[in-house]
């Protein structure tokens, strides 16, 4: 069962549940030793039939077991978390040097801060603005996309989620409080003067923080916050996703997906969703297409389309890096979102108290939606402004996007050159919003 677009859920789901545990993640380890002699000696048949010395290296047998090699390798890796790679942005038609680094730390996620390292201050405002990234299997680097096309006009920060099987027992659970509190915690961390942006899963986590800080009159609330392509009521023209998770029961998923971690990883006996199971469902979801990519890149390989191949390998080098999810966390998500839809209901609760979207109407707010997303379908984001009902229409905006799938909402050329400018606008007029308010004294 993928979890792509996975949103909150009540504590009390999980807690005093026992967890099966399973030999799963040990049996997944032993297959990966098991396979270190074959790869280790698909490699040398590699260097061999590629080595120009070799006649065998031009002739199409010669180049097809190098190809064969590599694929072998390829699918039987463990990938690791890929690395940001941003190196430089343009900003204002100069070419400028990216620094990233942590400026805040808890056991379960960084707060990483692009600093564009620019010697004259740009003509227009730059607003800042913090991603909140999807805690759903993928690393944060799969919106190194949406990063990008921010860069040029935003001073950008983003949750970089740790991976459960790296942080150790004595760090404690993370489930959904935990996940609402990081949030809480970075928006006043950064103290004011920003705005929000939940990339898919966190979209529910995000307005239930909003919505937390409003209720507490927190000074540190966003001026804005852009939700796009979450699943914000899933009752809303529900997908294969919702329905599967319907179907199932939460019940089904602790029985089935739980496992702990093995030895030697730092979290070893921590209860965990663990990577190798999700990427089986993302993968299975669109399996054809996957195969078909892979026999596309034995054939570029043979024919010597290099251009081709390198992106194949960029593509799957990020789809194919997995990590483990807190099994408290991923439990409660489902069963809320899915299951009990507690978030429109108006029954999400934090810490015991309830969750009331009805109390934000400082936060201006945007939905983003993809005609073509088979994740979180058409209608479910956009039920935010239904459940912010005290929000006046001048602070609410939605957006569909046409032609773009749940990929497209977030990445790609049209995320570029439509969704991006009007997100800027967006956030523009709602800062000018919020300075009339105070100014006014309204």
């Amino acid at each position: 069962m993928p979890i792509g677009e996975f949103g909150g859920a009540p504590a009390a789901a999980t807690e005093g549940a026992p967890v099966v545990t399973t030999p799963l993640y040990w049996m997944y380890e032993m297959g990966q030793a098991s396979l270190n002699p074959l790869r280790a000696m698909t490699d040398a048949t590699k260097l061999l039939f590629e080595n120009p010395l070799n006649p065998l290296a031009h002739t199409e047998f010669g180049k097809s077991i190098a190809a064969s090699c590599e694929l072998f390798e390829r699918t039987t890796r463990r990938y690791g978390k890929p690395e940001w790679g941003i190196k430089d942005v343009e900003v204002a038609g100069s070419r400028v040097p990216v620094h990233i680094h942590s400026i805040w730390e808890r056991p379960f996620c960084k707060l990483l801060y692009f600093e564009r390292l620019i010697t004259r201050p740009p003509r227009k405002p730059q607003p800042r603005v913090l991603i909140v990234a999807p805690m759903s299997g993928h690393y944060a680097t799969l919106l190194r996309g949406t990063v990008q096309a921010l860069l040029p006009d935003h001073d950008v920060y983003i949750t970089d989620w740790a991976d459960a099987r790296m942080v150790p027992l004595s760090a404690g659970r993370f489930d959904l409080d935990d996940y609402i509190d990081y949030v809480i915690e970075m928006l006043q961390f950064l103290g004011g003067n920003i705005h929000v942006v939940a990339v898919c899963q966190p979209s529910v986590p995000v307005i239930a923080a909003a919505a937390l800080m409003e209720a507490t009159k927190d000074p540190f609330v966003p001026l804005s916050m852009t939700l796009m392509g979450g699943p914000i009521d899933t009752r809303s023209n529900p997908t294969a996703v919702n329905d599967l998770a319907q179907e199932r029961g939460i019940e089904w998923f602790r029985n089935n997906v739980i496992t702990r971690v093995p030895f030697p990883h730092p979290g070893f006996m921590r209860d965990v969703y663990p990577g190798f199971l999700q990427l089986n469902g993302f993968v299975s979801m669109n399996l054809d297409r996957h195969i078909d990519a892979h026999k596309n890149l034995f054939r570029h390989l043979v024919e010597g389309d290099g251009d081709s191949a390198q992106k194949h390998r960029e593509f799957y080098d990020e789809y194919l890096a997995v990590m483990d999810l807190a099994a408290e966390y991923y439990l409660q998500t489902v069963d809320t979102v899915f299951v009990k839809h507690a978030l429109p209901k108006g029954e999400m609760t934090h810490r015991g108290k309830p969750v009331d979207l009805t109390k934000i109407e400082r936060i201006a707010l945007m939905t983003v939606e993809g005609e073509k997303d088979d994740i979180s379908g058409i209608g479910q984001t956009e039920a935010a402004h239904r459940l912010c009902s005290s929000l006046s229409s001048d602070k609410k905006v939605h957006y569909m996007q046409k032609g773009v799938g749940h990929y497209g909402v977030f990445n790609g050329s049209r995320f570029r050159s439509e969704i991006v400018p009007r997100i800027s606008d967006f956030m523009h007029n709602a800062a000018l919003a919020r300075k009339f308010h105070v100014v006014g004294g309204r």
